[in-house]
């Protein structure tokens, strides 16, 4: 288990690097002294940061290239040791139009600084037309692609998974999980922080969080070595819509629609050294669903048909404070809480058949099921800014969820009079705490130095029952139902080092090495369950290559670790469906993955083209594996076991395609071929190897029209391609949607309708397994016809030139959370997202930093 002295000794390290002594900049002699340039990049649409722009310091005459740099994330940019003369300087990004400073003088030795730059998007440039103030749905960054949700128009009034399906990479069922690249082991942040809400399922979390809050999602690829090493997909950040701008603000969404309605509020506040954010957002849905089961085994089959009406709530509320405590001090803190209500109501019936199909016996179940959770989060940041480009950030997080998953299944006889129930109940908890401790240190004017370390202490428990009852008599506890309880205590100790480097001709190379102890305890019933503790050391490494103005090409190679999930741990056997039983495995080991990466982006004329291609092979992996019960006729048993090895290879394409500069449009396919090979454990516990290989498919195509007097309008259609599993396929579905908007009073406010799946009853999600033993085949039908009226307006009044800067936080991307590129790092203040930057910070001399002192006064 994790210490004090062991947090001790691993942060003591980083207090090595904060003196002041080590890694400092080497000063230039006094007859050799040159000045520099520095400058803020902003785009000219919303103000905000440029960061990762290429800047070129050329001869005034010629094409001679001295020196140049990249901007930060914040924008900034610093050319050092420039000898005095006569320069031009030249800004670039891909997807904006490239800036040349012609007659840029350096003498003395001092700073020239060039102010603020704003660059101009590519979509603002075409055919000369005017310029309508649209920010790019999608941007490409150096290890991230992001979607711009607040362009989304047709997810209002929906939750995540909405927003998720249309996000180039990933792909969404109709249940709300999430894969990226046909792979379900990923991470999920919101605003760069971790929560156990995403302990239990992702589908269930994406619920929690309505559409209108979110403001971008970052699909992160190739995580380097500051990201915890969980996640052997990738790590997925959602980034909620908040303010850090000074001033007052409050909007108001809300919704109505056939299958859903929501309301939310959301306000900040910031005066001085303080700021305020306060929101809270619910969603209820309603829908219909209709599903059909049929299981073939040696001797009998199973055929069930259900009818299920489905109710949910869901909400999530948040307080966020933060105070400059000086110019280069900053805390903040946040309290969060998530809701969830999840209920259906099914009416099923069950047939069971001998192999020469002669009816064995049958019957009718009125289920009644229900899940409910309740999410706290505190975070508690510290950020001191040692020098410009020079910071260490201490973070901490403590997080805990309360779920109950029950049911009641009601026998009933011919007549449908109550015979008798059966009760499940299913407690589970999730609490973690992390302290981290982040240092970055700028080494010349090409490099960058980085240093953390993390201490996550988890706690699991799990408690189950079964109450039985004879017609409406009192329930009483089922001695011949399974019944116990599971503690698992889970820590983890990680340390890591990073090193960046800029090299000529426009290439970064970026490399590390995280290592990470990982010590587990757990009892179950009060027994001892063995299991080893283990260590990992997971290596990283991304280079980036700038072709030209407009394309960049990159490789990434990294390891990751997948921790199994709480759902998969878990040893409650849920009997709500009698033929098709769940239960988890709290014996299952982590799983490792090597990935590879290779990607091109590049902008021509009016269209983005982005692709990539990609493979991973991962060992020991876990894999929800099936097989007959022959105690119970007719049953299949459903768990998690590792497996042995799952290989993949694929390609992304995404493009995007300015037809007018009010008129875009874009799409993209997913493709890969996945080969699984493992042992899965038989009834009668024979191990048998499994194989399974095939192509998983799916993409995606958006338009979006703005008409002028606020009138805008978009279209969106969406497929997902059968997944492979190791026993079988899950099937694949689509959706469309349509919808029209028209903003008011000065774009205050916005009113909307739209339609999904108009055109039909609803989609079939058809899953089929086969094996030696035993075949099922599953549909799913939901009624997903939808029409839905959104309204909302904004109020207050905003400063934009007193912006609050921003603070460092935890942020867990391993078993029960997620991450960002600080391995853990930062929780943003009440009104800002935390970003590290990817980029290189340049050192500065000790004039450049007396130059910002005195600006900073």
């Amino acid at each position: 288990m994790i210490t004090q002295g062991k947090l001790s000794s691993l942060f003591l390290l980083l207090a090595l690097f904060v003196t002041g002594t080590a890694f400092t900049n080497p000063e230039i002699p006094a007859n050799e002294a040159k000045g520099s340039i520095t400058g803020l990049v902003l785009d000219a649409l919303d103000q905000a940061p440029v960061a990762y722009a290429t800047v070129s310091l050329h001869e005034t005459e010629g094409d001679a290239l001295i020196n140049g740099t990249i901007t930060d994330e914040d924008g900034r940019f610093e050319i050092l040791a420039v000898k005095n003369g006569s320069y031009r300087v030249e800004i670039s990004f891909l997807g904006y139009e490239a800036i040349s400073k012609q007659g840029v003088i350096v003498k003395g030795g001092n700073a020239t600084d060039l102010g603020t730059i704003q660059l101009s998007t590519a979509a603002e440039m075409l055919n000369e037309v005017t310029v309508t103030g649209q920010r790019a749905l999608i941007e490409e960054k150096v290890d991230r692609l992001v979607y711009n949700a607040e362009q989304d128009q047709l997810s209002r009034g929906g939750d995540a998974a909405d927003v998720l399906r249309k996000v180039p990479l990933l792909q969404v069922d109709l249940e709300g999980n999430v894969s990226l690249r046909g792979n379900s082991n990923i991470r999920v942040l919101i605003n760069n922080k971790p929560s156990t809400i995403i302990a239990g399922s992702v589908a269930d979390a994406m619920k929690m969080i309505p559409a209108d809050e979110i403001k971008s999602v970052e699909v992160i690829t190739s995580p380097s070595a500051k990201y915890d090493a969980e996640g052997a997909g990738g790590i997925i950040n959602i980034i909620t819509k908040k303010n850090n701008l000074a001033g007052y603000f409050l909007n108001v969404d809300t919704g109505v629609g056939l299958r859903g309605s929501n309301l939310g509020l959301n306000g900040s506040y910031r005066a001085g050294k303080f700021g305020m954010t306060l929101g809270g957002r619910g969603r209820a849905f309603y829908n219909d669903a209709e599903t059909s089961l049929q299981q073939t085994f040696l001797t009998s089959s199973t055929s069930q048909f259900g009818d299920a009406a489905d109710n949910g709530l869901f909400g999530r509320f948040n307080l966020g404070l933060d105070y400059d405590l000086s110019k280069t001090q900053f805390l903040s803190g946040g309290v969060s809480y998530g809701v969830r209500n999840f209920s259906r109501d099914q009416l099923q019936t069950t047939s069971i058949f001998d192999n020469e199909e002669a009816l064995i016996t049958s019957f009718l179940q009125d289920i009644d099921s229900e899940r409910k959770s309740g999410t706290y989060d505190f975070n508690l940041d510290y950020l001191k800014v040692l020098a410009p480009g020079r910071e260490l950030s201490i973070s901490s997080l403590y997080s805990t969820t309360d779920e109950g998953s029950d049911f009641i299944s009601a026998n009933l006889d011919e007549q449908e009079i109550l015979v008798d129930q059966l009760q499940n109940l299913n407690d589970n908890t999730n609490k973690e705490f992390t302290l981290q401790a982040d240092y970055i240190h700028p080494v010349g004017d090409n490099q960058i130095f980085e240093i953390g370390g993390k201490g996550i202490m988890r706690q699991v428990n799990s408690d189950f029952s079964y109450l039985s009852a004879t017609g409406t008599g009192p329930f009483t506890t089922d001695a011949n139902r399974p019944s116990g309880q599971l503690d698992y205590q889970q820590d983890i100790l990680a340390a890591y080092t990073a090193y960046t480097l800029s090299l000529p001709a426009d290439v970064t190379v970026k490399a590390g090495l995280r290592w990470e102890q990982t010590m587990l305890e757990a009892t179950q019933n009060g027994e001892g369950i063995d299991l080893p503790d283990y260590a990992n050391l997971v290596p990283s490494i991304n280079l980036s290559k700038k072709v030209g103005n407009s394309t960049t090409v990159k490789l990434g190679y990294n390891r990751r670790i997948q921790r199994p999930w709480l759902r998969q741990l878990n040893p409650n056997v849920n009997l709500q469906n009698s033929q098709s039983i769940e239960v988890g495995n709290p014996l299952l080991r982590p799983e490792l993955t090597d990935n590879f990466e290779v990607g091109y982006s590049s902008m021509v004329g009016k269209t983005y083209f982005n692709l990539s291609l990609f493979g991973r092979n991962s060992n020991n992996a876990i894999n929800q594996v099936r097989y007959p019960l022959d105690s119970l006729e007719g049953t299949l048993l459903t768990t998690y076991e590792n497996i042995g090895q799952e290989r993949a290879v694929g390609l992304n394409a995404f493009v995007n395609i300015y037809l007018t500069s009010n008129w875009t449009i874009n799409g993209g396919i997913d493709l890969d071929y996945a080969n699984l090979k493992g042992q899965v454990t038989g009834a009668d516990g024979v191990s048998v190897t499994a194989t399974n290989s095939g192509i998983n498919y799916g993409g995606r195509m958006m338009s979006q029209l703005k008409m002028g007097n606020g009138w805008s309008a978009q279209a969106f259609t969406f497929m997902r391609g059968r997944r492979i599993q190791l026993q079988g396929s899950r099937g694949g579905f689509g959706m469309y949607a349509l919808g029209v908007n028209k903003s008011f009073n000065d774009d205050r406010g916005t009113v909307g309708i739209s339609a999904e799946n108009f055109a039909a009853q609803g989609w079939t999600l058809r899953s089929e397994l086969e094996t030696s033993t035993f075949s099922q085949v599953r549909e799913d039908l939901l009624l997903n016809r939808n029409v839905k009226l959104t309204f909302s307006y904004k109020f207050g009044q905003l400063d934009a030139s007193k912006a609050r800067s921003k603070t460092r936080g935890v942020s867990n991307d391993d078993l029960m959370g997620g991450g960002d590129d600080n391995g853990g790092g930062a929780a943003a203040p009440a009104g800002q997202p935390a970003r590290r930057s990817k980029a290189v910070k340049p050192a500065t001399t000790k004039k450049a930093k007396k130059t910002e002192e005195e600006k900073s006064k």
